[in-house]
């Protein structure tokens, strides 16, 4: 059964593993704990859970909670919802940054858990729209984006620039 749980100590071996192996950027997925040794990731985690209570939040970080895509017992991805929108992220990553396992990718797993955190955000964010960036060059996750419901805002260069609505 395909769920969301937010990033906790109850499944911390599991998280560890798994945010460990994340690329450093992937696609413009940014891990900031890529490589990370278990002992680091312990006291990641604790910043992880209170950036989502909007507590030890960096200078310009909004709060936002860390899910884990589950398959049953395993993770298969990650996604970030940030709770609301600053500049930098209304002309840059948005509400979403998703991330999933390479080995499960093209089997919907994208769709199915970017409509799983846009339910959340529906109820969270304060936008009348979620926000969201994908790089050009990623034509599976716009397409996931696509059969959420968004639609392409706008662009640049690099990147489209969709909305969903609320």
């Amino acid at each position: 059964m395909l769920r969301l749980k937010p990033a906790n100590t109850d499944d911390i071996e599991k998280e560890y593993l798994f945010v460990r192996d994340i690329p450093k950027d992937e696609n413009g997925y940014i891990n900031e704990y890529h490589g990370i040794s278990r002992d680091d990731f312990v006291d990641a985690l604790k910043t992880i859970i209170a950036n989502s209570q909007g507590e030890m939040l960096p200078d310009g970080y909004v709060p936002a909670t860390s899910y884990f895509l589950w398959n049953d017992d395993d993770i298969i991805g990650k996604l970030d919802l940030r709770h609301y929108l600053c500049d930098s992220l209304i002309n840059g990553a948005g509400h979403i940054g998703y991330y999933i396992a390479p080995e499960h990718r093209g089997k919907g797993f994208g769709t199915r858990g970017l409509g799983l955190i846009a339910d959340i955000a529906r109820k969270v964010i304060l936008e009348e729209e979620i926000y969201l960036r994908v790089h050009k060059d990623n034509p599976a996750s716009l397409k996931a984006m696509l059969k959420n419901g968004g639609y392409i805002h706008h662009e640049d260069e690099q990147s489209y620039f969709v909305r969903i609505k609320k």
